[in-house]
């Protein structure tokens, strides 16, 4: 008989090392998004903020600043949300910047969002907001 050495691959996990690192090798980032409720109306959820950070307080201050209702939801798998009435995404990011809660790096905007191409506004989610050429001319 031959003998033959043979390395009989095993499973590879990419991953393994990321516990090491502290995380899957990417930063925590602060989620802003916009869900659509019944016809026009939205509601802004922020998600992904430190659990030492009073929520409450931060509520308060947005809800104030902006003039709008709120709240505070405790999920079990995602942790505390903070949920406005509205389309605050911009106010709500800008906000979290001034107040030194997070960096502008760590800030995710999820959502349609509106785009100025030539004179036809449209957004990315296939709805097409009406053309706007006859306020310019």
């Amino acid at each position: 008989m031959v003998d033959i050495n043979v390395q009989i691959p095993t499973t590879f996990d990419p991953f393994a090392e990321a516990g090491e690192f502290g995380g899957t090798g990417t930063k925590e980032y602060v989620h802003i998004r916009i869900q659509q409720r019944n016809g026009k109306k939205s509601l802004t959820t922020v998600q992904g903020l430190k659990q030492d950070l009073s929520y409450e307080k931060i509520l308060k201050s947005l809800k104030k600043d902006f003039c709008c209702n709120g709240n505070v939801v405790n999920d079990k798998e995602l942790g505390k949300i903070i949920q406005l009435q509205g389309d605050q995404r911009k106010n709500v990011s800008q906000f979290l910047v001034n107040a030194g809660i997070v960096k502008k790096d760590r800030i995710k905007i999820h959502g349609w969002t509106l785009t100025l191409s030539g004179m036809n506004l449209k957004a990315t989610r296939a709805r097409v907001i009406p053309v706007i050429d006859r306020f310019y001319g």
